[in-house]
């Protein structure tokens, strides 16, 4: 990673070192919810007519396709 194009993620990465193990874990769930919760926001703005429940079954198809899975 070039840190110019990202020059405060060496403070990020510190800020994060200095947290207790379970304020990150929290920071993790919270993270893993936002990121959720953009994904289905961008399925919404991509398939604006369809319904709440066919909205729902494909963001579900999709989550599955992006779990690494060993089968």
């Amino acid at each position: 990673m070039n840190m110019k194009e990202k020059p405060n993620h060496s403070l990020y990465i510190q800020v994060l070192r200095r947290l207790s193990p379970e304020a990150r874990l929290m920071k993790a769930f919270e993270l893993t919810e936002f990121s959720r919760q953009l994904f289905l926001q961008g399925l919404r703005l991509r398939f604006p007519d369809l319904t709440e429940s066919e909205l729902h079954t494909m963001y579900l198809k999709r989550l599955e396709k992006c779990h690494n899975r060993n089968y």
